[in-house]
């Protein structure tokens, strides 16, 4: 479904007027690179039952469990590439329109789209990279999936001995991460325009922040395939195919 060329008209007049805009992403901007949406009817979330974290931590069978997923989905995650809306986001970004990308996105799409590592705000975490949860350390996915695959071999941190290594990503149960929530208040009490793309808005604390933006002010626009709850506060509502109509408001091919 294409947007309305009035919409695609209004969408880029509302940018080219704003001073500090920040855009919002879910998982909408990415199932057009071919990533599938969890949530949506006939996601994985619907054929898998989430792992809680207290679950990860409590069972050496649920943290094996949640690997073989991860690998399993890898042949999907790993293909993906940017597409047309990620690059129109990665325009505004680099032309100095957008301050920030706050995203619910684990895929590291807007980071491999040429956006700066320090401008995307990643309330989800990150898929595409491991991390000790007893130290913090980094590892890289490469080394733990080829173990992994051969004999189902668990990854230990080698920094601190830890067996509580776990994709970079908030799992159901785990708090939220605190810096990067505040990153994303500050940014959205900052902006003048507030862009939520290819979220459904459902899912808080991180689908609040379109409303404290309008509350403070800035404009707000919702750019989705389906309606959301949060509509009637938008000043724009574009229901419409996310790569097309941004592509085509931005300029980006």
């Amino acid at each position: 479904m294409y947007a309305d060329q009035d919409d695609v008209t209004n969408l880029r007049g509302l940018i080219e007027q704003a001073n500090r805009a920040v855009i919002f992403t879910g998982a909408g901007i990415s199932t057009e690179s071919g990533i599938p949406d969890f949530r949506s009817p006939g996601g994985l979330w619907t054929k898998y039952k989430p792992i809680e974290f207290r679950d990860f931590m409590a069972s050496e069978e649920m943290r094996r469990e949640s690997w073989r997923r991860k690998f399993g989905m890898d042949r999907t995650m790993s293909t993906a590439e940017p597409n047309r809306g990620h690059r129109a986001v990665e325009r505004l970004v680099r032309t100095g329109k957008v301050s920030s990308v706050i995203t619910q996105n684990v895929d590291g799409l807007h980071q491999a789209s040429g956006v700066p590592d320090e401008q995307v705000i990643e309330l989800h975490g990150n898929s595409t990279y491991a991390k000790c949860l007893g130290c913090g350390q980094r590892h890289e996915l490469e080394g733990i999936k080829a173990r992994f695959l051969a004999d189902e071999t668990m990854p230990v941190c080698d920094a601190c001995g830890s067996e509580y290594v776990k994709t970079a990503t908030i799992s159901f149960g785990q708090a939220m991460p605190e810096d990067e929530m505040a990153r994303a208040q500050a940014e959205t009490l900052a902006c003048d325009l507030f862009i939520a793309i290819g979220s459904s808005l459902v899912v808080y604390p991180a689908a609040g922040f379109p409303i404290m933006a309008k509350k403070n002010d800035a404009g707000m626009v919702i750019l989705n395939r389906e309606p959301t709850d949060l509509d009637p506060y938008a000043d724009l509502v574009i229901n419409g195919e996310i790569g097309p109509t941004l592509g085509d408001a931005v300029g980006v091919n």
